[in-house]
């Protein structure tokens, strides 16, 4: 099922107005629930004379952190909620939060300095991806500029493993939800000359066995796409195929990670990194 109990992390610049789009496309398509939340830092606790200071910091924080909620409240509307929450480091604070609020995912934007359109991963998303207990999303740079009306397709990372399987059932139920097609790729990645070529092309072929394999079952109630992705690097495998304005890509959690974790492995980080639009990583399951 697609999420329908979102927690948006906003911070006043681009990268809160890019997750808030996100988050508010999720829930106009699920008819959910959306909380907004700012983290801001824990005053420190000062005895005797610099409790005056402590006091004036505590109070700087929360006026900052209102500020920045009446901002995405004027994004936003009256139509979420709107929390601000203290914890050293913000992925951590939306990770408490999430648990406390029961929300099923964490979007966030992409950190600052990356290009436009890709997603940057910032000390916020490296806290998510190595032990959110929810799937995280994440909205490239600039999705907030002009984001789709709707979702159109949604695109699974997909290898045999358990794990991709699983990511596979979860992506089934989130198209089903929101009534969009799916499609299975797989990335075939390494160059093409020399003693290489048949190996990558043996490895292409099971591949396209494995993709055919994993698009059929009881559960597929429609057709799925499936693609094979090759290139000498993510980026370039990525960028042979088309993606829509209102694409979303679902990569499952690595193996070797934590139960219900998220827990990024190398190649689905640089997934991310590379993905023209947003990503959902979803929690390792059986």
């Amino acid at each position: 099922m697609a999420p329908e109990n979102v927690l948006a992390g906003y911070v006043p610049d681009d990268r809160g107005r890019d997750a808030l789009a996100l988050a508010l496309l999720l829930k106009r398509s699920t008819r959910g629930r959306l909380t907004v939340a700012n983290v801001q830092p824990l005053a420190w606790s000062a005895p005797g004379p610099a409790k005056a200071e402590e006091w004036a910091w505590r109070a700087y924080l929360r006026e900052a952190a209102a500020a920045a909620l009446a901002q995405a409240r004027e994004l936003a509307g009256d139509d979420a909620e709107y929390v601000a929450h203290f914890r050293r480091g913000s992925g951590r604070g939306l990770m408490e939060l999430a648990r406390r609020r029961g929300a099923d995912a964490v979007v966030i934007g992409s950190a600052p300095g990356g290009a436009r359109g890709r997603i940057t991963l910032g000390s916020t998303a490296d806290q998510l991806l190595h032990a959110s207990s929810v799937p995280v999303l994440l909205a490239p740079r600039g999705y907030g500029d002009d984001p789709p009306e709707a979702f159109e397709r949604i695109t699974v990372a997909y290898r045999r493993s358990r794990g991709c399987e699983a990511a596979v059932r979860a992506a089934v139920r989130t198209t089903a939800a929101l009534g969009v097609p799916l499609r299975l790729v797989t990335l075939v990645v390494g160059a093409r000359g020399g003693a290489e070529r048949d190996l990558l092309t043996r490895l292409s072929d099971r591949a396209a066995a494995d993709l055919r394999l994993a698009a059929r079952g009881p559960r597929r109630r429609s057709e799925v796409e499936v693609e094979v992705l090759e290139g000498r690097t993510v980026a370039q495998a990525l960028g042979t195929t088309s993606w829509l304005p209102g694409e979303m890509i679902i990569c499952g959690s690595s193996g070797s990670g934590p139960l219900r974790r998220v827990f990024l492995g190398d190649t689905s980080i640089k997934i991310v990194k590379a993905a023209p639009c947003p990503v959902m990583v979803l929690t390792r399951q059986l």
